[in-house]
């Protein structure tokens, strides 16, 4: 959504210029799942009364979503006042200024590859997805090796350096593309994804195209120990990365 200066949604977005609501949203939106106010004020190093305005606050202007659940093991009479929990909602916010509508010409695109019987077009949107992957894990890898990174080796990923790739780098890749990724039982699950609506009206293509994008990354951080795959569960990216143990 391209939105005018002034609109109601710029107007949610500014909210955002308090320091401490700021934070207060990034603890909740990195999180796995819902966050309780108590968690969300320590994590976010604020007084309980201070974490409670701002937290209701980013509710009010659509930033988060707000439930209601009891904690866990307890229920019926006695047990208490269900806690209220916060998430990002699932609204989507974009400004441009002048309005721009790139996601308009993307479901274009989208509905050019689907609408091709030979499977060209999605043959080269792979190949092309998987290029530009593989050239952003490559920038990534030389940066990293340039920085001194632990684990890295005197050559550079561009002169064919074999420096050993941590998953702290798989997942500072993925963040600097917008993924947001979580790590568990030896899977990063990616709880944002970059495209997702055009991927709600376009999954096949998308999620073939994402897919690809992933494995180009990979390949060239030369995360060798990480395999990218097609599985889709909700709240979360369609691609997943699997392979390296715990």
């Amino acid at each position: 959504m391209s939105l005018s200066p002034g609109g109601p949604d710029l107007a949610s977005l500014s909210t955002l210029d308090d320091p401490v609501r700021r934070r207060l949203y990034e603890v909740v939106t990195r999180q796995p799942g819902p966050v309780g106010r108590d968690e969300a004020a320590a994590a976010a190093s604020v007084g309980r009364a201070l974490a409670v305005y701002h937290l209701d606050k980013l509710v009010e202007s659509g930033l988060l979503a707000a439930t209601y659940q009891r904690p866990a093991g307890r229920s019926g009479p006695g047990a208490g006042r269900p806690a209220k929990l916060y998430a990002r909602a699932d609204r989507e916010f974009m400004v441009t200024v002048p309005p721009r509508s790139y996601e308009l010409a993307a479901r274009l695109l989208a509905q050019a590859v689907e609408t091709d019987d030979s499977g060209r077009s999605r043959a080269a949107l792979g190949q092309i997805a998987r290029r530009l992957g593989t050239e952003l894990g490559y920038g990534y890898r030389a940066e990293a090796d340039s920085r001194g990174a632990p684990g890295g080796d005197a050559q550079g990923a561009s002169s064919g350096g074999t420096r050993s790739v941590a998953a702290c780098d798989v997942e500072d890749a993925l963040t600097r593309q917008g993924y947001e990724p979580c790590r568990g039982g030896g899977v990063i699950r990616l709880k944002n994804c970059p495209f997702h609506q055009l991927a709600e009206r376009h999954r096949e293509v998308v999620c073939g195209m994402n897919l690809t994008l992933i494995e180009g990354l990979v390949e060239g951080l030369g995360a060798d120990s990480w395999r990218p795959v097609l599985d889709p569960q909700p709240g979360y990216c369609c691609v997943a990365l699997g392979g390296e143990q715990p």
